[in-house]
């Protein structure tokens, strides 16, 4: 298991109820007639006040947060609230009112004040990173999208068939913003990857309004899925979100229930993740993102009980140390065989997962300009992500499992 450093569109990375949820992306996500009223609505414009009547509730559906720290909803009658607690590393608190299109602006004090107020549903979105994609595709709301910072990372099929139709333009190919191509084609909201950039300031000044997606930040996997919420709120898509996330709730809480029964029939299967980079292996405490899935899918690691979210920066004696014996070693890395590991850092062939051929890598589902799916669709999908999991710590008891993210490098 890797962790993703920040970058223009990568940020710092249950069977029974998937064929329900993967007929109904199906029918969803070609954005056409079949897509739900509220995303069609999104799409099309439809659905925008005529006559506006003050006293009226103008959200039929709405969204409830219960995983996610990082964001928070607030619906009034005509308008809601979105507020990022912290859109970037120590940034300060934003919030955005979303105005139901044929609304009047409302007069706000306070901290609201200043607020940027943008028209919903949106027509026009740019996204910085590729972990935005899934929050489009699976609500059908892809039509939307009209930017993306690098298309070389995109996985999905159906985005980069947009970017083939000129629907979709590159906007920072060198990890470069180009506030100019931006500024020109005046989106109605830049979605942010959850860093700051000296060139936001000059595309509000232009009257374009910057988002903060910052799911990066959330340590647990079902928190960083509910992030599809927040993109609801911009694209009108509410209710279709709220069905996409329970499912994948439900999914993931009965693959982490079963992995706990596993684990209480026998003991948790000792596990070494992440690798080394530049000499230093960073680390995921017990409390991080990656911590957690170990955990959840049956597994252990002893770095578990380090509290925090962020990296531990470890040298290779120190992991060897503690780490060495773990039977499965959870990587990133596309490599071919473990000799390729073994080439990478000679010391890796002595770790006891390289030896008996029990390394694992998450580079399954590439792109064909390599961008890897585990890092786009996965973070909304952290239940097909701990059924990988599971599936790999506990074979005999996940047998025929269908990997989606994970695969075996061969042993030299």
């Amino acid at each position: 298991m890797s962790v993703r450093p920040a970058t223009p569109s990568r940020r710092p990375a249950a069977a029974a109820a998937l064929l329900a949820l993967a007929l109904a992306l199906t029918a969803c996500g070609d954005g056409g007639a079949d897509r739900p009223a509220d995303s069609k609505a999104a799409a099309t414009g439809d659905g925008c006040i005529t006559d506006f009547d003050p006293g009226k509730d103008y959200f039929p559906a709405k969204s409830a947060v219960k995983h996610a720290k990082n964001f928070t909803l607030r619906y009034e009658k005509s308008y809601q609230v979105l507020t990022v607690n912290e859109p970037y590393p120590k940034g300060k608190p934003e919030s955005y009112v979303l105005v139901k299109c044929g609304a009047p602006k409302p007069k706000l004090t306070d901290d609201l004040a200043g607020a940027p107020q943008i028209t919903t549903p949106v027509k026009s979105l740019y996204s910085a990173s590729t972990t935005h994609l899934p929050l489009l595709t699976e609500t059908g709301t892809l039509d939307v999208l009209t930017g993306v910072a690098n298309t070389s990372n995109i996985s999905s099929a159906e985005v980069i068939e947009r970017v083939k139709a000129g629907k979709v333009i590159e906007y920072a190919k060198d990890r470069t913003l180009n506030a100019e191509t931006v500024i020109g084609a005046k989106p109605d909201v830049l979605m942010t990857q959850g860093t700051d950039d000296p060139q936001y300031p000059k595309l509000r000044q232009a009257g374009i309004a910057v988002v903060a997606n910052a799911e990066w930040l959330e340590s647990s996997p079902l928190g960083r899925a509910e992030w599809v919420k927040a993109m609801a709120a911009l694209t009108g898509a509410e209710k279709r979100a709220g069905e996409v996330f329970e499912t994948i709730e439900g999914d993931y809480q009965k693959v982490a229930t079963k992995a706990a029964e596993t684990v209480k029939a026998g003991k948790p299967v000792q596990v070494l993740p992440g690798t080394m980079y530049q000499g230093t292996w960073n680390m995921a405490p017990g409390g991080s993102y990656a911590g957690k899935l170990i955990k959840d899918a049956g597994g252990a690691y002893p770095w578990a009980d380090e509290p925090g979210t962020g990296n531990l920066q470890l040298n290779f004696e120190a992991v060897y140390a503690k780490g060495g014996e773990a039977p499965v070693w959870l990587v990133g890395q596309q490599w071919k065989t473990t000799a390729d590991a073994v080439k990478a850092d000679s010391r890796y062939g002595e770790l006891k997962a390289v030896t008996a051929g029990e390394v694992w890598t998450n580079t399954k589902a590439l792109g064909p300009g390599g961008g890897n799916d585990y890092f786009e669709r996965g973070v909304l999908r952290p239940d097909l992500v701990l059924a990988d999991l599971y599936a790999l710590l506990h074979p005999d008891q996940a047998q025929g499992h269908a990997f989606t993210f994970y695969t075996k490098v061969p042993k030299a």
